[in-house]
C-alpha cells in the first residue's frame, strides 16, 4: 500500500470541553476502536462553558452516539428548548418567536407563508406564531415529543433542541467517549513539533517535558487556537465590522418563575442579553459592543435583569467575531471556539462542532493528507460559516430603534452582498431562497424578517390561484388545529417532571 493511502493510526485532541469531548466522543463511536483517540487537556485551564443552548440538528447527534435522551437529560441539568424569543430587537417594546419546525401545512403551488401573506396584507390573517406549533407551544409552556401514530397532525413533527450545562455535558460525553477507549492526558500544551519535510504538526509537547505523537490534531484549544493559529499561524477573519459586539458577562442565577421550553434574547442599549433555562438555574449573559458601553455599565445592566440571585461572579469573555482563514491547515483541523467565534444570538456553537466532525469524516484522511480533501473542506466550512454570519447580521440590520447609536450604526451599516441580496429579494415579492446547504431554512429567516418588521411588498403570484374564501378557510382550520394540539400537551415542567428530571 503506498503510504499517501495508508489509514492514519493517532488522533490527538488538543483541549477538553464542549468541543473537544464531543469530538472524542464522536469519533471514538465512528472509528470503532481500529484508530487511537487522545484527549490532551488541563485542569488549570478553564473552558468558555456558555454555550449551553442548542438547535433541533442535535438530536442527530444523540442518535448516532445511541444516547439515551432521558439519561442525557437527567446528567445535564436540561431542558427542552422549541424556540428563541426576541425582545426588543425590531422596536422596544416588540417581541417575536423564532419557533423550529414548519408553519403552516402545504396548501397548493407554492409555500403555506405566501397565502398567508396575501391575507395577512389584507387584514385577514393572524400572526405566523398562530400558524406554529413550536410557537405556540412555546408561549404557554407547554411541551411533548412527537407523536410517532399521529399522521398528518402537527403533533408528529415537533421539531425541539435542548438547554444543557456545557460543563456537565463535557463531563457526560467524557465518560462516554473513555468507555469507548479513548485515553486522557492531563497535560499543559507549551510547544509542537514540526515535521521538516511536511510541515506537519508531529507532537504536542507538556510542561512536564513529555510528548504527545500523533497523525491528525483536532485543535478545540478554544479562542487560542494553540495548533491552528500559534504553531501554524493560520490567520483570522475577522466581521466585527457587521457583528460589532466584543464583549459577553455570563452569570447563572437560581431559577424563580416557570421552566420555560424557549431561549430569551433581550436587547440592551448597546447589545443583548441572553436567558437559557436549566433544571438547576437560569443561565443568563450580556452580549455587548465596548465602542459602545463601558463593562461596569453592561454588567450592571445584566445584575439588574435577572431572575433570582446570582450563583457566582459575572466573568467577562473578550472575543473578535469571524473565522479561520482555513479550519484545515496541513494535518491540524480546528473545531469549537479554536475554528472562529459566532455570538450565541441562533444557538449556533455546538451544531457547528458538529457539522465540523461530519465533513471530517467524510474527507477522513489518509497519511497522505490530500490537499484537494483539505481544500473542500475548507470550501464547505467557508460556504457555512459566512451563511450564519449573514443570518446573524440580518437580527441587527433590521431594526428600527433610535434610542441608541449602537443601533443606529448596525441598521446603517454595509452588509454582504449575499445578505442584502436576501432582503431584497424578500422585499419585492416575499420569497426566500436557500441555497445548498445553508444551516438556516426558509422558515427562520421568515420569522426573522417578518417579527422584525421587514415588509415584502407582495407575494407570489400564483397564491391567486385559490381564491380567498378557500384560503381563510384553510389558514382557519389550520389555525384551529394547532390550538387544539397545543391544549393536549403537558406543561414542560410536568413532561420533564414525569420523564426526565435530574436527581
Amino acid at each position: 500500500m503506498q503510504e499517501s493511502q495508508r489509514l492514519i493510526s493517532n488522533v490527538v485532541i488538543v483541549g477538553g470541553g464542549t468541543a473537544g469531548w464531543m469530538a472524542a466522543a464522536a469519533l471514538a463511536k465512528l472509528l470503532k476502536n481500529k484508530i487511537n483517540i487522545t484527549v490532551v487537556e488541563s485542569e488549570e485551564i478553564g473552558t468558555v462553558g456558555v454555550g449551553e443552548a442548542t438547535i433541533p440538528m442535535i438530536q442527530r447527534f444523540n442518535q448516532v452516539l445511541e444516547i439515551d435522551e432521558n439519561e442525557f437529560m437527567r446528567e445535564t441539568q436540561a431542558t427542552f428548548k422549541l424556540a428563541i424569543e426576541f425582545v426588543n430587537w425590531g422596536k422596544v417594546g416588540e417581541r417575536y418567536m423564532h419557533g423550529f419546525g414548519r408553519i403552516g401545512q402545504a396548501l397548493g403551488t407554492v409555500p403555506f407563508e405566501h397565502y398567508w401573506r396575501k391575507l395577512h396584507m389584507a387584514g385577514q390573517a393572524g400572526d405566523l406564531a398562530d400558524y406554529s406549533i413550536t410557537r405556540a407551544a412555546a408561549a404557554q409552556g407547554r411541551f411533548l415529543r412527537p407523536v410517532a401514530d399521529a399522521g398528518n397532525s402537527p403533533l408528529a413533527e415537533i421539531a425541539y433542541a435542548f438547554h444543557f450545562d456545557a460543563s456537565l455535558y463535557a463531563r457526560y460525553l467524557r465518560k462516554y467517549a473513555e468507555a469507548r477507549g479513548v485515553t486522557r492526558i492531563e497535560g499543559r500544551i507549551v510547544d509542537a513539533r514540526l515535521s521538516g519535510l511536511s510541515g506537519r504538526v508531529e507532537s504536542v509537547l507538556l510542561a512536564d517535558g513529555r510528548a504527545v505523537a500523533g497523525d491528525l490534531f483536532i485543535d478545540c484549544s478554544g479562542f487560542r487556537g494553540l495548533l491552528i493559529e500559534q504553531v501554524l499561524h493560520t490567520g483570522y477573519e475577522d466581521w466585527s465590522q457587521w457583528l460589532p459586539c466584543d464583549r459577553a458577562i455570563a452569570v447563572p442565577c437560581e431559577s424563580s418563575t416557570q421552566l420555560l421550553p424557549y431561549t430569551r434574547a433581550t436587547a440592551h442599549a448597546a447589545g443583548w442579553q441572553w436567558r437559557i433555562p436549566l433544571q438547576h438555574r437560569i443561565g443568563n449573559g450580556h452580549v455587548f459592543c465596548s465602542r459602545f458601553m463601558e463593562e461596569a455599565e453592561a454588567e450592571r445592566i445584566l445584575l439588574a435583569n435577572l431572575d433570582g440571585k446570582p450563583l457566582a461572579q459575572p466573568r467577562t469573555l473578550k472575543f473578535t467575531t469571524g473565522m479561520r482563514r482555513q479550519a484545515w491547515n496541513r494535518n491540524v483541523v480546528s473545531m469549537g471556539l479554536a475554528s472562529g467565534f459566532m455570538e450565541p444570538l441562533e444557538s449556533t456553537s455546538i451544531h457547528l462542532v458538529q457539522t465540523a466532525l461530519a465533513r471530517l469524516i467524510d474527507f477522513f484522511p489518509s497519511a497522505g493528507f490530500d490537499q484537494a480533501d483539505i481544500d473542500e473542506y475548507n470550501r464547505l466550512s467557508r460556504f457555512e460559516y459566512e451563511r450564519i454570519r449573514d443570518f446573524l447580521i440580518l437580527h441587527y440590520h433590521v431594526n428600527q430603534r433610535d434610542d441608541s447609536a449602537f443601533w443606529r450604526y448596525c441598521r446603517e451599516m454595509s452588509v454582504p452582498d449575499t445578505l442584502a441580496a436576501k432582503i431584497e429579494l424578500y422585499r419585492r415579492n416575499g420569497r426566500i431562497v436557500r441555497e445548498g446547504a445553508e444551516l438556516f431554512a426558509e422558515v427562520g429567516w421568515l420569522q426573522v424578517m417578518h417579527g422584525q418588521n421587514l415588509k415584502a411588498q407582495g407575494y407570489h403570484p400564483l397564491a391567486d390561484l385559490i381564491d380567498e374564501a378557500e384560503t381563510d378557510a384553510y389558514l382557519k382550520s389550520v389555525r384551529d388545529v394547532i390550538a387544539n394540539c397545543v391544549e393536549v400537551m403537558p406543561s414542560h415542567e410536568e413532561f420533564i417532571a414525569k420523564n426526565c428530571r435530574a436527581a
